[in-house]
């Protein structure tokens, strides 16, 4: 398992409570782009529509400018693969628990890309800078003892 990608914010922004672990369609030209690394989770988000789980806002570079067709996405919305009990409790989570679903990372497990899907909740700005407060001191600590 060689990891490709990371959506390095997820843990500062949230609390992840549950991780998921889904496959991903895409076309052959994405699967390249991915394994050569072209692809960031900044801002992205997984929404689910009609019992189908989507990753959305994923942004996969062309993987040859030139031989890619002229009406490719980057950003486009890519169906992940669940099995049906994961979406509903996914379902279940996002909307009675108010929990968000975000991806965690992706990498290739047997040849195949996955994508690590977190149910998380958001924290709050107070939240944050305590945790940026509290490594700032311990990272003061540490150089003064050295």
């Amino acid at each position: 398992m060689s990891i490709l990608a990371k959506n390095k914010k997820v843990y500062f922004d949230y609390d992840i409570v549950e991780k998921y672990e889904a496959g991903v369609v895409l076309h052959g030209y994405e699967v390249k782009s991915i394994k050569l690394g072209h692809i960031s989770l900044k801002g992205s988000y997984v929404i689910i529509k009609d019992s189908e789980a989507y990753l959305l806002n994923a942004h996969i570079s062309a993987y040859q400018a030139a031989n890619t067709p002229k009406s490719y996405d980057p950003t486009r919305s890519r169906k992940l693969l669940l099995n049906r009990s994961e979406i509903n409790t996914l379902i279940g989570k996002s909307k009675a628990q108010g929990l968000t679903l975000v991806p965690i990372s992706v990498y290739t497990k047997k040849g195949k890309i996955k994508v690590s899907i977190g149910v998380g909740r958001g924290k709050k700005k107070y939240e944050k800078r305590e945790k940026v407060k509290k490594r700032d001191t311990e990272r003061e600590i540490g150089r003064s003892l050295k």
